[in-house]
């Protein structure tokens, strides 16, 4: 079973669970049964652009995508990008 791993901030929308164990072919299939899908997908059924997800490490943009198959031994890592802020301000 492919794992997938949320941050803390999509965890705590999936009632506080972090870890997914999930039968999936494909990046999409897994993300599309996690409890947050509605969070990671825009109304047209596309990954939103602010969601980056690495599969065993590897950026999956840089690939297929949703269709990057997953082997039972997959790591999905599903990470918010962090846009906004002031021009000109460092904290």
């Amino acid at each position: 079973m492919a794992i997938v791993l949320l941050p803390a901030t999509l965890a705590a929308e999936a009632g506080g669970q972090k870890r997914f164990e999930l039968q999936a072919a494909t990046v999409g299939e897994a993300l599309r049964q996690l409890p947050v899908a509605s969070l990671l997908f825009d109304e047209a059924g596309e990954l939103r652009r602010l969601i980056n997800v690495f599969v065993d490490g590897a950026d999956a943009r840089g690939g297929r995508l949703l269709d990057e198959p997953l082997s039972a031994d997959s790591e999905v890592r599903v990470v918010g990008a962090v846009a906004g802020g002031e021009p000109g301000k460092w904290l």
